[in-house]
């Protein structure tokens, strides 16, 4: 396993080239919405998912690493997290989550904290 939050993690089963916008995502105890945006950069491989019906209006930033399988038949992402796990995380800012080190560093202390090895 990698060490990096920011990298697809092998036992997950991410395909490379495989786009997981429009997935569902699931939560160790239940749905969280769809995946709005996948980034693949190196070093900053992420999912930015909308949780607007769980949890409204909000959007979440989940590192790969938080991944711990895909179902591509099913298209649903699977993160090895609770649902209070990452309603409690940083909040998410598309201004400053590329942009801001000390934004990125919250969120990976934060998901490296609850981290499943």
């Amino acid at each position: 396993m990698t060490d990096s939050m920011w990298a697809h993690q092998p036992a997950a089963g991410y395909n490379e080239g495989t786009d997981l916008a429009g997935f569902r995502v699931e939560a160790t105890d239940g749905s969280i919405g769809k995946v709005d945006k996948h980034s693949v950069e190196v070093d900053s491989s992420y999912l930015v998912v909308d949780a607007g019906v769980w949890i409204f209006g909000k959007h979440v930033l989940l590192p790969a690493a938080t991944i711990s399988s895909i179902d591509l038949d099913q298209q649903t992402v699977f993160i090895a997290l609770t649902k209070e796990q990452i309603k409690d995380a940083p909040k998410f800012d598309k201004e400053k989550h590329l942009t801001d080190p000390e934004h990125r560093a919250q969120t990976e202390h934060y998901y490296g904290r609850h981290r499943r090895v």
